[in-house]
This record gives C-alpha cells, structure tokens and sequence, in this order.
C-alpha cells in the first residue's frame, strides 16, 4: 500500500470553477523529472495510457496495464507540488461493471495519491460515472476519438462530422449530467468541440479539438518534438528534442571512437585530493 499522502495545491474544485473563464492548461507526463518541469506551468498533469506508445514501444493503448499507470502515477506525483495529478485507467479495468470500476479506481487513487482518474466513454459509462462520483471519486470524462476503442473506429479517425455530431454531443452531455467535473474533447471538429464547450457545464479539455475550449491538453513528448517520424495534424512542436537528442548522440560516439572522451577534466588523477570537499 503507498505511504505517499501528498496532494497538490490545485484541485477539482478549482478546475470546475475555471469554465468559461481563464483557460486550463495541462500536459501528460510520465516521469519525476518531466513531472517537476511541467508544475509549475500546467493547472493539471494527466498520466494517460499513452505511456505505452510512448515509453513501452506497444502499437496501441491497449495492452496497458494498472501496474503500469499506478507505477508512472507514483513517478509523476513525486515531482508535483502544485499541478493536480489526474491518472488514466486503462483498458479492461473499468468496463465490466461499475463495482470493477470502483475497485480499480481506489487502487489508483490509493497508491498514487491523485486527485482523480480519467475514463473513456460517453452515454454508455454513465452509470459508471455516477457511481465513481457518489463515492468519492472524481472522473474526468474522455469523449470524441477514445483510443481505447480504436478497432472500434477503424482507426484514429476525426469523429464528430456529419451525423456523427449528434452521437458525440450525447455523450459529453451524458458524462456531464452523470457528474464527471471535466470532459476530454479528442479529435472531434471544431463546431461540435465548440458547441459542447457552451452547452455542458463542465469544462472542455481539447486535444484536437478548438481554441475555444475552456482547456487544452497535449502529449509532453509530442509538444517537445521527442518523435520525429510521425506529428498528429492537432499538435505544434515547441522543440525539437529528438533531432537534438540524436546530434548530441552522435557526437557523443564520435568522441568516443576518437578517444577524445574522456577528455582529462572529466578523468581523476593519481594526486591526493586535501579534503573530501575539493574531491571531483
């Protein structure tokens, strides 16, 4: 069982007070260190399935498990103060019934000491939502594109045109009305996000979606340009760690097969250093 009680300054209650007003910034994260950069800068940090494209190499969120999301939970509370932590469930935990769901959802609540958990779904997860939140559990709803159920779709495919605008205003209404205090909006064009963004009374987090919801969200690895074969039409890159990782890489083996590194200041010297203090 974890020992870790802490919790951030922001909260639920502080995240639902946003809607409509100063928009509500947040990132994934999956790591203490990266946890520790985004704080002070994002209003709430998801650790979201992802992961397991992102740091396991699997094709799909599917084959995520709880003890992954609870042990990336427990990495990326270490390194929060003031963003609130909110973890993903994954495939699999929550769908069977909503006693399943509960169970599942305390784990993680238990073990990493978040101040909610995210689930995908909208009309048909309603009972499940409700249930969550009368017992004390916060949900932060995910409807549009759900990349749990991507077989489903047929792929990460846009959803929300044509008639299929009605299906996903459904669902945000539902979770709304089932009690989730916020809603993920992803890859659903930008009518339909705009339009769910003035008609449910939670707020709106997009990731694909429209400026004008009351939040926006975004894979941490994908703003920071960590991939350089594939970016989602929906993300801008503020950098681009990848190229630089792999030039300092490459530099690195270059040195190393020239022998110039170690280079003498990074190497230590047969002389006795006079106190542990001047020791390198």
């Amino acid at each position: 069982m974890s020992t870790n009680t802490h919790s951030s300054s922001v909260n639920v209650v502080d995240i639902i007070e946003r809607k409509g007003g100063e928009p509500i910034v947040s990132l994934t994260a999956y790591t203490t260190p990266i946890a520790r950069i985004v704080d002070s800068h994002c209003d709430f940090v998801l650790v979201v399935d992802s992961v397991g494209m992102v740091h396991h190499g699997l094709n799909s969120t599917l084959g995520v498990t709880m003890e992954m999301m609870i042990m990336h939970g427990k990495a990326v509370r270490r390194g929060l103060k003031h963003a609130m932590l909110v973890v993903d469930m994954p495939f699999g935990s929550y769908e069977e019934s909503k006693e399943q769901a509960f169970r599942n959802a305390a784990t993680i609540m238990r073990e990493t000491s978040c101040e909610a958990i995210k689930l995908e779904g909208g009309i048909h997860m309603a009972e499940t939502i409700e249930y969550l939140t009368n017992r004390g559990i916060p949900v932060m709803a995910h409807v549009g594109l759900t990349p749990q159920s991507v077989n489903v779709f047929g792929g990460y495919n846009v959803q929300g045109r044509g008639e299929d605008s009605k299906r996903v205003l459904r669902d945000a209404v539902s979770v709304f009305e089932s009690g989730a205090f916020s809603v993920v909006l992803e890859m659903v064009t930008e009518s339909i996000a705009d339009q769910i963004t003035q008609t449910v009374g939670i707020p709106t987090i997009g990731i694909g979606a429209s400026a004008a919801c009351d939040g926006q969200i975004l894979v941490v690895d994908d703003l920071l340009g960590m991939f350089t074969d594939f970016t989602p039409k929906f993300v801008k890159q503020y950098a681009r760690m990848g190229l630089d990782a792999d030039k300092a890489i490459k530099e690195y083996a270059m040195d190393v097969k020239n022998r110039n590194f170690p280079a003498p200041e990074h190497v230590f010297g047969n002389k006795k250093p006079s106190s542990n203090k001047d020791q390198k």
